[in-house]
């Protein structure tokens, strides 16, 4: 990969040792930016960052809870100190099944309710507080994505909080697009549909994904190719957008129910 990110350093926060995280965390490494990676699991944790410095990078394993507020400011701070400076925060955590039975929105208890919000959107509102009050304080700009979901586009049978958090995360993004463009700071989503990570494989039959017109779910590397891209000056131009990685299924619609 060029490296479009030399000088950088980013804060993968949530989950950035495994699945879609550590693609990601691998390739802002391959690009030249230094890392901070976050996830509950330490020993995952610094895995990540190991293949990271393996890039040539300074890389930084960090382990906490992202629902956990105090944590999640800590992150933030102990990556700007370590990396001496922070450019780039990505947001990964997130998803329904491996947190909350699927249901019918009269059916959803309020702790599942207010548990989707928590993996999906509050954690990140906390995360980009906290770094716009760090890229402020740098006067450099800089630069936020978060990993999103087509659910925040169209309804999401069986999953209405997981949906309403991602609808949610896309009007952060553009709000924060909006307020923040003059200090040079931008905010972009990549919203997924079926990516083929462990978890999602195990629960996931090939017929499944037929009601794509590509045939197949993404991969983690193709999320974390796109996350690089809006991370970086390639995409100078953009913010406050969602950028669709879903193989053409909001194209074609509608999503199946089950």
């Amino acid at each position: 990969m060029e490296r479009v990110l030399d000088q950088k350093a980013a804060l993968v926060i949530g989950g950035g040792g495994g699945g879609i995280g550590r693609a990601i965390t691998g390739a802002l490494a391959e690009a030249g930016s230094a890392v901070a990676v976050v996830d509950i699991d330490r020993q995952r944790a610094e895995e990540a960052a190991a293949e990271a410095a393996a890039a040539g990078v300074k890389a930084l394993a960090l382990t906490g809870d992202v629902t956990s507020h105090a944590d999640v400011d800590l992150f933030v701070a102990d990556a700007a100190r370590e990396l001496e400076t922070l450019d780039i925060l990505v947001t990964v955590v997130g998803g329904q099944l491996a947190f909350v039975p699927a249901a019918r929105v009269h059916e959803i208890a309020d702790e599942d309710w207010n548990l989707m919000f928590d993996v999906n959107l509050n954690y990140v509102a906390r995360a980009v507080r906290a770094a716009l009050r760090t890229f402020l304080d740098q006067g450099t700009g800089g630069t936020i994505v978060s990993v999103g979901s087509i659910a925040a586009v169209a309804g999401s049978p069986m999953q209405a909080a997981y949906g309403a958090a991602k609808a949610g995360l896309a009007s952060l993004a553009r709000s924060v697009a909006s307020e923040y463009g003059r200090d040079g700071i931008r905010m972009n989503v990549v919203s997924c549909g079926p990516i083929a990570t462990p978890v999602a494989q195990a629960a996931q039959a090939q017929s499944e994904l037929d009601w794509i017109p590509m045939g197949r779910a993404g991969s983690s590397r193709e999320v974390a190719d796109a996350t690089v891209f809006l991370a970086s000056p390639l995409s100078s131009y953009i913010s406050g957008q969602s950028l669709v990685l879903d193989g053409g299924a909001t194209a074609a619609g509608p999503f199946p129910t089950r």
